[in-house]
């Protein structure tokens, strides 16, 4: 058996690309837009304005790379016993993170001096940052970010198997989001719109960027390997691309106010932003269908065609990167719309008062949630084209699933940008329709649609023993974390009593009043009901299913309590989230508790329906296991020649020979 390969099988090249093209871009970009220059109220001085782009710049490469190298260790890169491909990846991830951390901590403090208009050396300096830094959202944003990395700094190098490494993957994307919140985006009017497209374009563009950087490192220890790989992640990076662009437009359109934004200098570095896309989107679909074919059948020179043009790739890359940079620098176009100066409930909610309801609002007024209407879309999109892969192998599957699949979505995207999306970030009662849709009507929709079970019938297994989307499915259904949370008891408390907490603490203010808050009650109220319905309806492979009667009683107590919770909000005297109902002041709200005893009416009275539909699909089950069963003595005794029977005769036989005797 030959060595294995080791770290020095890899080029440099890339990364010393990256980083000299986006220092250099930014640097020029910067100097075009304005953002280096001097300040009229409190000037940190020309180092602190020069290092803050080009700190940016260095951060965002080292970002990528770090999470480009994890995510090839973990899913995409063969490994074999004769290779040390992923400890190669791992050691540049990690290397790359401590760039990244320390690009990080540079960042944090030429912000902080700049929003100070203190420089560096001023006495005063350290004094203000230790008072601010974790008042002010974009440092504190910052810091939470950099926590992060350092523990994936450490413990990249160390980590060997495909599940550490996709554990750090997703801590190093977990990293990314905090700066999503803040920027030109996060202080635009449409502030969580711009919030949710910066963060889907800084995860797409890192994955994407970084993920080809850590190829090209990586590819000189490939060999016969390079093919698959490149195959695999240009499967990821046309998602990215997509995704990319999508955010992108959001983000300049709402940054720039109007096309007549782009007639500005901000406006000119976002189009040359465009056109790198643009270009990048060429050489995507040029790898796709001609260096992957030449690479399948290993035409002569292929690999080294892949490297010339993945490596002009990567310079480009890095030009946008460091316009990237730039563009957070630069001032913003007059055309684009400010914050209302005087607005009490956009201060509080960051949305404007949509004014009162009226009796078709349910239907008209819509405020697009930029987060989860691209989560809808794509979920809607892999299941059907799953479907379509089962059935283009002439294999079946119920429509009625797919029907249900879809609806699931479509009901949810409804609750959180429709009219109940709209008002439930004011109103009590509109909230708690808000809540009851999500997390008790689209689950009932979505769980019959087995999306597990699809996806193991769709999805290809992996023979080089990567960590596929059909293998990571397969380790998530058999995990100890699953069957914990499968278990009905388990699911049943989180999702009464995680919601009994939420109400009753300062995190329903905080879901209320922040943007990371809502996100994450959104996500919260999902997936507890999504569970819930699971463990009682659920056909996907996952822990063992209790019995039918077993799983009535916890719905019957489970929906005891849900309405007991509703009973006892209709009858409160004190107001929940007392703080910032308040101080909205809304003239069509004129009594916020009342608003509130009427949303507990609502938690009471629309319980009711969904329960029913569950408690009726558990019996169906329950009906349906004991005729299959029936079934399948029936047809056993057949096949035995009801040897039951025979052997109590012939028992009966003996005793009659017994008897005799």
């Amino acid at each position: 058996m030959s060595a294995p390969e080791t770290a020095s099988r890899t080029t440099p090249l890339p990364l010393g690309l990256l980083g000299l093209v986006s220092v250099v871009v930014v640097l020029a970009a910067t100097a075009f837009g304005g953002g280096a220059a001097p300040l009229d109220l409190g000037d940190p001085g020309p180092f602190v304005r020069w290092s803050l782009p080009t700190l940016r710049a260095i951060h965002d490469a080292a970002a990528a790379v770090t999470i480009g190298a994890l995510a090839l260790a973990a899913f995409i890169v063969p490994e074999t016993t004769r290779t040390a491909r992923r400890q190669s990846l791992a050691q540049l991830a990690g290397g790359a993170a401590i760039v990244w951390f320390l690009a990080g901590v540079g960042g944090i403090l030429t912000n902080f001096a700049s929003l100070a208009g203190l420089g560096l050396t001023d006495p005063n300096y350290l004094s203000q940052l230790m008072a601010f830094i974790w008042e002010l959202d974009a440092t504190r944003t910052a810091v939470i970010s950099a926590l992060v990395v350092a523990v994936v700094a450490v413990t990249a190098p160390l980590a060997s198997s495909k599940t550490a490494l996709a554990w750090l993957s997703g801590a190093s994307l977990f990293a990314l989001l905090p700066l999503a919140l803040s920027g030109h985006s996060a202080a635009s009017l449409d502030h969580m719109s711009g919030v949710n497209a910066l963060g889907f374009h800084l995860v797409s563009a890192s994955v994407w960027v970084g993920g080809l950087v850590a190829l090209v490192v990586i590819r000189p220890s490939l060999g016969k390997h390079l093919g698959v790989t490149v195959r695999r992640y240009s499967s990821v990076a046309g998602w990215c691309f997509v995704l990319l662009v999508g955010s992108g437009l959001l983000a300049s359109w709402i940054n720039i106010g109007g096309l007549a934004g782009l007639d500005s200098r901000y406006g000119v570095l976002l189009i040359l932003k465009a056109v790198a896309a643009v270009l990048l989107g060429g050489a995507g679909w040029w790898h796709r269908h001609r260096i992957i074919a030449a690479l399948d059948t290993g035409e002569k020179g292929s690999a080294s065609a892949f490297a010339r043009l993945a490596i002009g790739e990567v310079a480009v890359m890095a030009g946008a990167m460091g316009l990237g940079a730039a563009v957070g620098r630069t001032p913003t176009p007059p055309t684009a719309e400010e914050r209302p100066e005087t607005s009490i409930v956009y201060d509080l909610s960051g949305y404007l008062d949509p004014g009162a309801p009226g009796p078709m609002s349910w239907l008209t007024e819509w405020q697009i949630d930029w987060l989860w209407l691209p989560v809808s879309v794509i979920a809607i999109f892999v299941y059907l084209r799953w479907v379509l892969r089962l059935r283009a192998r002439g294999d079946h599957w119920p429509a009625l699933r797919t029907v249900g699949w879809v609806l699931g979505w479509f009901v949810f995207f409804y609750f959180t940008s429709g009219g109940p999306g709209v008002y439930g970030k004011v109103s009590f009662s509109w909230h708690m329709v808000e809540h009851m849709g999500i997390a008790m009507i689209a689950p009932l929709l979505m769980v019959p649609g087995a999306p597990v079970t699809l996806a193991l019938r769709a999805l290809p297994a992996r023979k080089d023993k990567t960590l596929g989307p059909r293998e990571l499915i397969l380790a998530i259904v058999h995990s100890s974390y699953l069957r914990v949370l499968a278990n009905p008891i388990v699911a049943a408390s989180l999702f009464f009593f995680s919601l009994a907490i939420f109400y009753y603490s300062p995190l329903f203010e905080l879901a209320l009043s922040t943007h990371t808050g809502h996100v994450l009650m959104i996500a919260h109220f999902l997936a507890t009901g999504y569970m819930f319905t699971w463990v009682l309806i659920g056909i996907d492979p996952g822990p063992k299913k209790w019995s039918p009667l077993a799983l009535l009683v916890i719905l019957f107590t489970t929906i005891s309590f849900h309405a007991f919770f509703g009973v006892l909000i209709t009858q409160s005297t004190d107001l929940l989230a007392a703080d910032f109902f308040s101080r909205l002041d809304l003239d069509w709200v004129p009594d916020p508790l009342a608003d509130q005893r009427a949303g507990g009416a609502i938690a009471w009275g629309v319980g009711e329906a969904p329960t029913l539909v569950l408690a009726i699909a558990v019996a169906w089950q329950w009906m349906r296991s004991d005729s299959r069963e029936t079934t399948r003595l029936d047809r056993r005794a057949d096949r035995e020649e009801d040897a039951e029977l025979e052997a109590y005769n012939a028992h009966l036989a003996g005793l009659n020979r017994r008897e005799d005797d």
